[in-house]
């Protein structure tokens, strides 16, 4: 498989997922049909956007290939016919699950577009991580909530970093590029399920006592 078509099927994949997260989670607050696609979009193509816009990168991404739009807007226009389908309780599980999925796609696709574009190591797992949360973050602040990447302490960027780490490690080792990016793309998202899973949490910050005087 060519590396350009790797990248669509890891975008596609990745607008899905998040635009799926943000679906669920809108409707679970009750909003009407323009909340509904609000934070659908903006889950779908905030991470993307930014990530893009760091890179100098023009058309964005989503302006370039105008199908990821359609993409969400048939997802929204359809979420009532297959949320049927699915039991109350269930929302929470499916966002997790969407959300990890989308984690672990945009971080790789962020990391390889940082990559391919010269950036060094670091830089591109930074790109990753970037492409991956600010989607959820701005889904979070939409529905008027602290995006939880920064309150809950379980692992959410930490799991993105690793994993695009594994990809570049691979990709510097000559390992055939689908197998990196799957290499990938399943340690984030199998370590973001199974912090979820196993309820992980990462240490607090050490409190700090300020001097009033």
């Amino acid at each position: 498989m060519k590396f350009a078509t790797i990248l669509v099927v890891i975008e596609v994949g990745g607008t899905i997922a998040f635009a799926m997260s943000g679906l669920l989670e809108a409707i679970r607050k009750r909003m009407d049909i323009i909340g509904v696609f609000s934070v659908a979009f903006v889950s779908a193509f905030g991470g993307g956007t930014v990530r893009d816009v760091l890179l100098d990168r023009r058309p964005l991404f989503w302006i370039q290939h105008q199908e990821y739009v359609w993409l969400v807007i048939v997802l929204a226009l359809t979420a009532p016919l297959w949320l049927k389908t699915s039991r109350h309780q269930m929302t929470g599980k499916a966002m997790e699950f969407a959300d990890a999925c989308g984690l672990g796609l945009f971080a790789i696709s962020g990391a390889t577009i940082a990559s391919s574009a010269g950036m060094p190591p670091l830089v591109s797992v930074l790109m990753g991580a970037i492409t991956a949360v600010f989607g959820g973050v701005s889904r979070d602040v939409l529905c008027n909530q602290i995006p939880k990447v920064y309150h809950d302490h379980s692992p959410y960027t930490l799991c993105a970093v690793v994993g695009c780490a594994v990809f570049l490690g691979l990709d510097a080792l000559d390992l055939a590029p689908h197998w990196s990016t799957t290499a990938g793309i399943c340690t984030v998202t199998g370590s973001r399920l199974l912090a979820v899973a196993l309820g992980l949490k990462l240490p607090a910050w050490p409190a700090v006592k300020y001097n009033q005087d």
